[in-house]
């Protein structure tokens, strides 16, 4: 196929123009044989005539093409398509950045623009789809440091262009990019050194320039070191070429370098002060350009800047100071007045002040200023023998003057640049570097010197290396896709090298004329002429005979050799230099000896009088610039004028080494474009652009990929695009199998391009030569044509089909109208008539009808009135006289009791005023009384006589009692019996007839007994109906549960772990039970231990009361010292009472007269307390013993008499425990006021009152039981009855009583048994209804479980897979939940059981052992569990006394000792494992360390609740940071960090928390501390931890969010495939990239909505505030739509319509998630969360929406949450994805700006990128907690045992 056909009617071709280079022409005819015919733009017919058909002008691309990121990949690759295609992102799209190949074009804007910021820097860095990224600096930086990490390999970056395109900035812009990817994660010193360096050498080596404002006078390389890490470890730097005649000269509108402008301005600062400068107009060096300062440009801020760079660095005070003295000084030899002197000769005059001040800047003295003086006029002459003075003319001592600086100048410059070298350099080798080189493009002028050959040479040597680099990358392509390849023709630039560098060179011949003596410019162009004349490249001038023209590889450039001997030389007086030895600035003598000890190859001092100077830092022979001692190499031998090198050979070796360096790394290129040149942002000047695309290697770049094949394709994009072409049996999309689509590709083709050379088969792509693809384009154009007019025809046809149908149907429907509406009229007519009559008949019977109304309505009216008047008349008068009555009956009842109160208040206060009299004469007396000590003394005397003689009374009294008790007893039983017997005789009648009417009464209760009975069997009945309706249910639920079994096999594997989580936990518990049991029997054993000790205390102590009494003389001193002592520290913990060891009523304060035992007596006191400790333990556990035993005797009528026995004996022991109380209190009084000499008379009494007690306590007690058991057996009757009447016959072996007794006993008792059997009957009948209400309440739960069941089944059948498995798996987590809650409360209440029986156990082994009858045992084991179930119930009924256990009231505090806080963190913090925290209460932790926290402040403890608190906050933080990359741990401290703020807040006592609290939450507030510092260190932690989550989140979506959002395509048959024709993806400059995404593009919105349900799920799970989540939420999803818009904003190939709908249809997935998770329960805040996806979704619409002229305002309004940077973007990025999609015209953008204008805030309408690290202002809102503190108790599973429940 040729490409002549494509010359079609209607094609664009471009042709020559004068003034744009290019111009588009139309073609009127299809080219036929030897002429085209075109119209031009300007209407202008012209006609092409055409000899070949390789002599047709170049076609235009289509318009869809056109501005495409990669030149590369246009269908007609040449000059006038790139230059159209740059010229159209630049000026239409403000698009800079451009690939071409391998190679990035970056054209000047010379505007800011905001495409460099940190986001973007993110956006590039560690994304696989950087390629498909728009072009930028960026990318290019990104994947030098990606080939550098993943190969291994060094790598460069060559930046190249004329002064004022840009490399500067671009080098920078690449550091700033490594700094930020190479650095950690905060910036360390090595980055900012780095980035610090470019001010200072912007400073000594930038100048303004009429074609720049800050154009680098130097070229540099700069080498970063990484580190193994691939961290940035240090750099280094080489410069060339700097332009030292600058220093002395500048152009018009041009300046000297920045730091002389800058030194100026600082001069009003007074630490500048002794630089004597002035303003720079002063100073000829720096006002011969006349253009003192650069708009928009602070030279005293650019100062400082400068100063704070050189800081960094390193550079010490006085080494600044030192170099701007130098930098000064240069300034002022400037101004050095030279003048003519006699001879030829010349002078500088005595007056002139600027030479002292230079030497005094220099550090010269006197003399050395004298020397300078003469030498700077003089010069010396050295002949073979003697040497000679020669005198200089003014302009040579000015050149020398100049020469002098120049020289200065550079040695300073390369000094500055070792010492940065130095700061940079790292102490090791560095793993691999990335090198950074900012050189001078392609030069050419009107005058053409010594620096022009310079640059141009150095660029024919970088051209040569670009394109052997590119020829290698086209082989190494065509090599790995195995096609065959010929030989690609470029131009190859070595004959051009090797005449400037090989011998008798160019330059081999220029520094052969520096030897010779007297060397001139003339000779040597001579010998240029005869020795080059053999090579192509050099051409001789016609009209001149001092230039030469070398034919470089961009064009012709003719030289003038004027000066290229001297500048070559590079000479300077040797006597200046040696008086600049003998100075005392330290640096300016260091300047001349490092000049001096230069090898080979010299630094930047070496370039002659107005030439640039060949610098460098590396020693000859090669070097890393990052190793340590890498700087210049030294010798130790001085340099001579003999050996000194010229600068062209320096600049050659430098050249070679950096070609050299180059070549061992992987190189990047960055060709730099200068637009315009006035400076203009965004004007594009095509001859200006075409002439450094010629120059700087673009179009070569475009030519060597234009020879071979430059369109590729991938098989499936292939078939993809031209699908239409396909048959339907070739296109089977279905197919993967690369094989299959080889094939079918093959067949295509076949038949579309006839020519094989035309393309090629590739393993993986097919290759294309230029043009075939825009004939492919062209052949799918027709194609779809074709495909249009078909169905347009066929549209047509069946709408005119349409359109005839509906109007015959429409007349048919017209006429039918037609005809009803006349007959509907004549109807009409006539029901009108009829109408009119009847009603004319309504309406005069209406007019009749209400003038009658109206008439008889006013009469009444009137009567009304009338008859209302009257009657108000007269009820006023009634209403004044009843007020009347009133009044006065108020009146006179106020006077009556006005005078009896003062009558009463007047008795009231003389009844007072007497009482108080007396009351005050009584007091007097008493108070002169009580002041009596002597009356004390008798009272004390008194009582003390009184005590001891009431205590032998007592006892002499209980002797004589006791004969006169049995008198008595013996008394009053013949008394009871005679009186007995006279009331028998009466009473015996009376009974008679009374037992008729008694038995009567007890058939009715016999009856009504039965009737109970009766109702029990019926409710007994009711229950087992119940019971089976509650089988019925149970087997509805076992069937629902049968039909789920499909579902929960799904959650089988889930379900059993929770199951066997749920068992362990139950195995848990249990163990804790059974360690709990080991715990109290092992402390009831250390009870029996201590009481054993206590016996052996006990018997001690008698032994030694025997010892006493042995021993009576020895005692101690008879008189004791009183004074105050307080209560022994361990008396409180000796007994669980309150009660002390005495009394509160004889503590006399601090006043009072106690006395002061020793230690023995302390101790024997103490004994005393122990055994009154034990005496209260038997009392409480006969007590509970007593239950045990009234339990046991309501399970069977022989238990009732033992029930009755020990009932009656536990009443006795009370009394008799009550009594032993107050005689130990009376015990304890005596001890506490005793002296010394009577405690062992107190103790010998207390032994024998013991004694007394005990005896009494027997002998009562089975008296009690005899007498009380005769009354309880009575009520039993039958064989029980007569066996406690002949029990209760006999009392202290009495005499039986008598019959008529014995029945009016009986019928006592038969009264008791009737109320007990009522009592029963009232307990049987409600605890059958309490059994009624529990099995009525287990049905109810029951059907709730079965509709949640049918619910959860019914919406199981909408859902998908998906969904019924979560929502099974959510039904399943509730019901094991209940589940898991119900069983936790079952074995609360066994734990309750079990201690209670644990206790009773104790009780009945210790009544066992003091003694108690073994019939109260008796009871079996099944009554003792039947008296258990039905303790609670009968306990309350019971009639006789019961021993009731006592609540403990908590304050809901935890008690710990010091010293335990670290293990209380340790366990609570460090070692709580988030699946146990799962299963705790949300935030116990928390509530812990707050009762923790109480306690302290309870106890007024500061040290004790700081020092905690400071441990459990640092414990957090450490855990924190130790597991930051554990979900699970951040979010549980999280919740109780939260909580453990609100708790404070709760309980701080502050009423602004206050209010929701419960009063006894108020009484529980903090009393002593304000904690409110700590709730800030509490909020600040949780704010991080919040923080710390996010970011977790973030990380952990980061890879889902653009593979999710942007390339997503879930709508089938809406392809958004962009790339049409091309390459696949631009060309690398190595081996080929790894893009493909971590997941799967139509699995990614699945992988991320995922994540997204697990992060809920963990929040939720620990009880994270809904509140929060909807925070944390709205974060997140603020990160993913500005992730998503800034990578669609860097990518061209996303803008297109297509792409619009998938990205909107791939967000209303995130829409409906955060509508089915119910985030916070409320719409306010869920829309919220959504509204964060704005800025992505208008961005989706933007590319949906219709964009024309009338559309503008309804954009701008409808992308409300865009800026107007990014809607320009958006709109400049779009790109038809077909050419029958209209490209969006620039003047619709330009409206849209327009628009955007009227925005008000300007500042953040320019920002283009969204900001990833932007965090929205995290609140925790209050929230008070309902639980209890006094209700919370410690689980084993936190294993807190240092912790006591206060």
């Amino acid at each position: 196929m040729s490409t002549a056909v494509l010359y079609t009617k209607g094609a664009k071709v471009w042709l020559p123009d004068a003034t744009d280079v290019w111009k588009i022409g139309e073609i009127l005819e299809d080219f036929k044989s030897d002429s085209l015919k075109l119209l031009l733009d300007t209407t202008e017919t012209i006609e092409l005539n055409v000899k070949e058909s390789k002599h047709l002008p170049p076609l235009r691309n289509p318009e869809f093409l056109i501005g495409g990121n990669d030149l590369t990949s246009l269908s007609y690759l040449h000059e006038p398509a790139v230059l159209h295609t740059l010229k159209v992102r630049f000026m239409n799209y403000n698009a800079i950045y451009t690939y071409c190949g391998i190679v990035l074009v970056a054209i000047n804007p010379y505007l800011e623009l905001s495409i460099y910021s940190q986001d973007t820097v993110l956006a590039y860095r560690n994304r696989n789809q950087y390629g498909s990224l728009d072009p930028h600096i960026f990318a290019v930086a990104e994947e030098a440091f990606t080939k550098m990490e993943r190969e291994s390999q060094d790598q460069s970056i060559i930046v190249s262009g004329e002064s004022g395109a840009g490399k500067t900035v671009s080098a920078k812009y690449a550091m700033r990019y490594f700094a930020t990817a190479g650095g950690s994660a905060t910036e360390t010193q090595v980055e900012r050194k780095v980035l610090a360096s470019s001010p200072i050498m912007e400073a000594i080596g930038n100048a303004k320039t009429t074609r720049n404002d800050n154009s680098s006078r130097f070229g540099k390389y700069i080498e970063l070191g990484f580190n193994k890490d691939y961290h940035i470890q240090g750099a280094g730097m080489r410069t060339y070429l700097l332009e030292k005649s600058r220093v002395v000269f500048q152009s018009a509108e041009e300046r000297n370098y920045h730091i002389f402008y800058q030194l100026c301005a600082a001069s009003s600062l007074p630490e500048m002060a002794y630089l004597q400068l002035q303003h720079q107009d002063h100073f000829s060096y720096t006002r011969k350009g006349n253009c003192p300062t650069i708009d928009g440009v602070d030279d005293l801020a650019e100062f400082q800047e400068t100063r704070r760079a050189l800081t960094l660095l390193g550079f010490s005070e006085d080494q600044q100071a030192d170099m701007f003295r130098i930098f000064a000084g240069l300034l002022h030899l400037g101004n050095v007045t030279i003048v003519d002197a006699d001879h030829e000769g010349s002078n500088i005059p005595k007056t002139d002040t600027y030479l002292a001040s230079f030497c005094s800047l220099m550090g010269l003295d006197v003399a050395s200023s004298e020397e300078l003086r003469k030498w700077l006029c003089f010069r010396q002459i050295v002949s073979m023998k003697e040497v000679f003075t020669k005198p200089m003319t003014k302009a040579e001592a000015s050149f020398a003057r100049d020469a002098l600086a120049k020289h200065i100048y550079s040695l300073l410059f390369q000094k500055i640049v070792t010492m940065i070298n130095k700061s940079l350099a790292s102490s090791s080798r560095p793993h691999r570097f990335i090198g950074v080189l900012d050189i001078y493009g392609f030069e050419t002028f009107e005058w053409n010197s010594f620096e022009q050959f310079c640059i141009n040479y150095a660029n024919e040597k970088l051209q040569q290396q670009f394109n052997q680099h590119v020829f290698k990358l086209e082989q190494e392509e065509y090599v790995r896709e195995k096609i065959d390849w010929t030989f690609i023709d470029f131009y190859d630039n070595q004959p051009c090298i090797d005449l400037i560098e090989k011998p008798l060179g160019i330059l081999d011949l220029l520094d052969e004329e520096c030897r010779v003596p007297k060397g001139a410019d003339n000779a040597w162009v001579e010998k240029l002429y005869t020795k080059c004349k053999k090579y192509e490249q050099f051409v001789k001038p016609r009209l001149s005979n001092t230039g030469f023209i070398i034919v470089h590889f961009a064009d012709r450039v003719e030289y003038q050799c004027a000066g290229f001997v001297e500048k070559n030389r590079d000479t300077v007086l040797e006597e200046q230099v040696q008086i600049l030895r003998s100075s005392s600035n330290g640096i300016v003598r260091q300047l001349i000896l490092d000049e001096e000890s230069i090898v080979g190859a010299r630094s930047p001092a070496a370039a002659a009088a107005g030439s640039r100077s060949v610098v460098g830092t590396v020693p000859r022979g090669g070097g890393s610039l990052l190793v340590p001692g890498g700087g210049a190499g030294r010798q130790t031998n001085t340099m001579t004028k003999q050996n000194r090198r010229t600068v062209g050979s320096q600049f050659r070796e430098s050249l070679t080494l950096l070609m050299n360096t180059l070549n061992a790394t992987t190189p990047h290129y960055v060709r730099c474009i200068k637009p315009n040149d006035s400076k203009e942002s965004f004007v594009f000047e095509p001859r200006r652009a075409v002439q450094q695309l010629r120059a700087c290697g673009v179009l070569e770049t475009v030519r060597i990929s234009a020879a071979g094949f430059p369109s590729r394709l991938t098989y499936e994009e292939f078939i993809v695009r031209y699908r239409v072409l396909f048959h339907s049996r070739q296109c089977q999309r279905k197919l993967r199998d690369l094989s299959v689509q080889r094939e079918s590709c093959e067949a295509v083709l076949a038949t579309l391009i006839t020519e094989e050379d035309k393309f090629k088969f590739g393993a993986s792509k097919i290759f294309f030569r230029a043009g075939q693809v825009a004939y492919l384009e062209k052949r799918r154009t027709d194609k779809l044509r074709a495909c249009g007019i078909l169905i347009q025809r066929m549209i047509r046809g069946w709408f005119y089909r349409k359109r005839y149908v509906k109007l015959r149907l429409a007349v048919v429907g017209v006429q039918r109208f037609c005809r009803g509406y006349l007959a509907r009229c004549k109807a009409q007519r006539l029901r009108e008539t009829r109408s009119a009559i009847v009603i004319q008949k309504h309406v005069r019977g209406f007019l009749k009808r209400r003038s009658y109304t109206r008439l008889r309505e006013n009469v009444l009216r009137l009567q009304t009135y009338g008859r209302g008047f009257l009657a108000r008349k007269r009820y006023l008068q009634l209403v004044c006289n009843a007020k009347a009555v009133m009044i006065q009956k108020m009146v006179r009842g106020f006077l009556a009791r006005r005078r009896y109160l003062r009558a009463r208040k007047s008795i009231v206060l003389l009844q007072c005023c007497w009482r108080r009299w007396l009351a005050r004469r009584q007091y007097k007396a008493l108070r002169l009384e009580a002041r009596s000590i002597e009356h004390v003394k008798n009272l004390n005397k008194g009582l003390e006589n009184k005590i001891i003689s009431m205590q032998q009374r007592i006892e002499e009294m209980n002797k004589e009692l006791i004969p006169l008790r049995q008198k008595q007893n013996d008394y009053a039983e013949l008394k009871t019996q005679c009186e007995a017997n006279r009331g028998l005789a009466n009473e015996l009648k009376v009974s008679v007839g009374r037992i008729g009417e008694l038995e009567l009464m007890v058939k009715q209760l016999q009856t009504q007994l039965d009737r109970e009975r009766d109702e029990k069997m019926d409710l007994v009945q009711d229950r087992e109906r119940v019971e089976k309706q509650n089988e019925e249910l149970n087997a509805q639920i076992e069937n629902i549960q049968k039909e789920l079994v499909e579902s929960t096999e799904i959650n089988q594997t889930r379900s059993q772990e929770a199951e066997e989580s749920i068992l362990r936990r139950l195995d848990q518990e249990r163990a804790m039970l059974a360690q709990e049991y080991d715990q109290e029997r092992a402390a009831y054993q250390k009870l029996l231990q201590d009481y054993h000790e206590l016996e052996e205390r006990f018997e001690e102590a008698e032994r030694e009361l025997e010892r006493l009494h042995e021993e009576p003389g020895k005692s101690s001193k008879s008189e004791t010292i009183r004074g105050h002592s307080r209560n022994a520290s361990n008396v409180s913990t000796l007994s669980n009472t309150s009660e002390l060891i005495a009394n509160p009523e004889d503590d006399g304060g601090y006043g009072s007269v106690r006395h002061v035992p020793n230690r023995s007596d302390s101790e024997d006191v103490g004994l005393v307390l122990k055994l009154q400790q034990r005496l209260k333990t038997v009392e409480k556990d006969k007590a509970s013993l007593a239950t045990r035993v009234e339990e046991l005797e309501r399970e069977s009528p022989t238990a009732d008499v033992r029930r009755a026995q020990d009932m009656i004996r536990l009443q006795e022991l009370e009394m008799e425990n009550a009594k032993i109380k107050d005689d130990l209190k009376n015990l304890r009084r005596q001890a506490a006021t005793e002296n010394e000499v009577q405690l062992p008379r107190s103790l010998d009494m207390l032994m024998s009152q013991f004694d007394a007690m005990s005896d009494e306590l027997d002998r009562r007690r089975e008296e009690c039981i005899q007498l009380r058991t005769v009354l309880a057996n009575t009520t039993l009757g039958g064989d029980i009855g007569e066996q406690t009447t002949l029990n209760a016959s006999r009392l202290n072996g009495g005499e039986p009583f008598a019959e008529d007794n014995e029945i009016l006993m009986a019928f006592e008792s038969q009264k008791r048994i009737i109320r007990h059997l009522e009592n029963e009957l009232q307990e049987e009948k409600a605890s059958s209804q309490r059994k009624i209400q529990i099995e009525r309440e287990e049905v109810e739960r029951l059907r709730l479980d079965n509709e949640q069941q049918a619910k959860l089944l019914a919406g199981a059948l909408h859902r998908t897979p998906q969904g019924q498995t979560d929502a099974v798996m959510q039904h399943e987590i509730s019901r094991l939940t209940a589940d898991n809650l119900d069983l936790q409360e079952k074995n609360d209440l066994l734990s309750e059981q079990l201690k209670k029986y644990r206790s009773q156990m104790k009780l009945a082994k210790r009544v066992k052992q003091e003694g108690v009858p073994a019939e109260n045992q008796e009871a079996s084991p099944e009554v003792r569990e039947t008296v258990h179930s039905s303790r609670r119930n009968e306990r309350s009924e019971s009639s006789l006394p019961v021993v009731r256990k006592k609540e403990t009231n908590y304050l809901g505090m935890f008690d710990f000792n010091m010293g335990d806080e670290k293990q209380i963190a340790r366990n609570l913090v460090y070692e709580l494992k988030p699946r146990v925290a799962s299963t705790l209460l949300p935030g116990l932790p928390a509530y812990i360390i707050f009762m923790c926290v109480r306690h302290a402040d309870y106890i007024n403890s500061d040290d004790k609740i700081r020092s905690f608190l400071t441990l459990i906050i640092n414990a957090i933080r450490r855990l924190i940071k130790k597991r930051y990359e554990d979900l699970d741990t951040s979010v549980v401290w999280l919740v109780n960090t939260c909580r453990l703020l609100h708790s404070l807040k709760q309980y701080s006592g502050e009423k602004t928390f206050q209010e929701e609290n419960t009063p006894k939450q108020n009484e529980q507030c903090l009393r002593n501390f304000d904690l409110s510092e700590y709730r800030q260190v509490l909020s600040d932690i949780a704010v991080w931890i919040y923080q710390a989550v996010i970011k977790f989140m973030e990380e952990r979506v980061q890879q889902l969010i653009v593979t999710a959002v942007l390339e997503h395509e879930a709508i089938s048959g809406l392809s958004s495939h962009k790339q049409p024709v091309g390459q696949s993806g631009r060309a690398r400059s190595g081996s080929t990239r790894d893009t493909t995404s971590p997941v799967d593009p139509q699995e990614a919105i699945a992988h991320l909505l995922r994540e997204l349900t697990i992060f809920h799920q963990v929040l939720q799970l620990y009880g994270v505030d809904p509140t929060l989540i909807a925070q944390a939420f709205r974060q997140v999803f603020y990160y993913i739509c500005a992730c998503a818009l800034n990578n669609l904003l860097l990518r061209k190939e996303m803008c297109h319509w297509s792409k619009g709908i998938q990205i909107r249809y791939n967000i209303s997935h995130l829409e409906q998630w955060v509508r089915d998770q119910h985030i916070h329960g409320q719409d306010s805040m869920s829309a919220t969360i959504v509204d964060t996806l704005q800025p992505i979704i208008q961005a989706a619409q933007l590319l949906q929406a219709r964009k024309s002229d009338d559309d503008v305002s309804n954009i701008c309004t409808m992308c409300s949450r865009l800026t107007s940077a990014q809607i320009i973007k958006i709109l400049n990025l779009y790109t038809p994805a077909d050419e029958l999609e209209d490209r969006i015209p620039i003047s619709f953008i330009r409206k849209v700006q327009e628009e955007l204008q009227k925005r008000t805030d300007h500042q953040s309408q320019s920002k283009l990128l969204m900001d990833t690290k932007h965090a929205f202002t995290v609140r925790f809102p209050y929230s008070p907690s309902s639980i209890k503190l006094e209700d919370i108790d410690i689980p084993a599973v936190l294993n807190l045992p240092m912790l006591k429940k206060v």
